[in-house]
């Protein structure tokens, strides 16, 4: 008498040479037709649509985040030696017939806010430069300039 694996082996086998006459899930003639496509060029179009919106949306929020570019502050030195003070030279760049104003920060070491000032830039010129002094609550160790805004 043969085993059951012998006979389990004899049964696959049998199953196997049929199926490899023909393939398992038919050949390309035997499936139906595929439907016609409907809304070809009308999706397409409006798909293009939704991401030329978001584009233009995300654009401009890129554009609005990069503050006001009219004015520029540079920073040329600060002196935070003072344990209740500190002063900041600083360079304003901005449009000539505009005001302006600026926020000088004072921080210490452990990035805490310890003194700000808020600076009024004149209209007439174009590049000002400021000598500014902040009363500080504790030892500074950084001072700079936070923003410039025009008025």
């Amino acid at each position: 008498m043969p085993s059951d694996k012998a006979a389990a082996g004899t049964a696959t086998g049998a199953a196997a040479g049929a199926a490899g006459e023909r393939p398992i899930l038919g050949t390309p003639d035997e499936f139906p037709p595929r439907p016609p496509r409907r809304g070809g060029f009308a999706t397409y179009l409006v798909i293009a649509l939704i991401v030329a919106v978001m584009a233009g949306g995300w654009g401009y929020v890129m554009m609005s985040a990069s503050g006001n570019p009219l004015v520029k502050a540079q920073v040329i030195s600060f002196d935070a030696s003072a344990a209740d003070s500190a002063e900041i030279t600083f360079t304003v760049h901005k449009v000539a017939d505009r005001a302006a104003t600026c926020r000088l920060r004072a921080l210490d070491t452990g990035h805490m806010e310890v003194g700000s000032r808020m600076i009024d830039v004149p209209s007439g010129k174009a590049e000002l430069t400021f000598r500014e002094r902040l009363r500080t609550s504790a030892q500074a160790t950084a001072v700079y300039v936070d923003y410039c805004d025009l008025v």
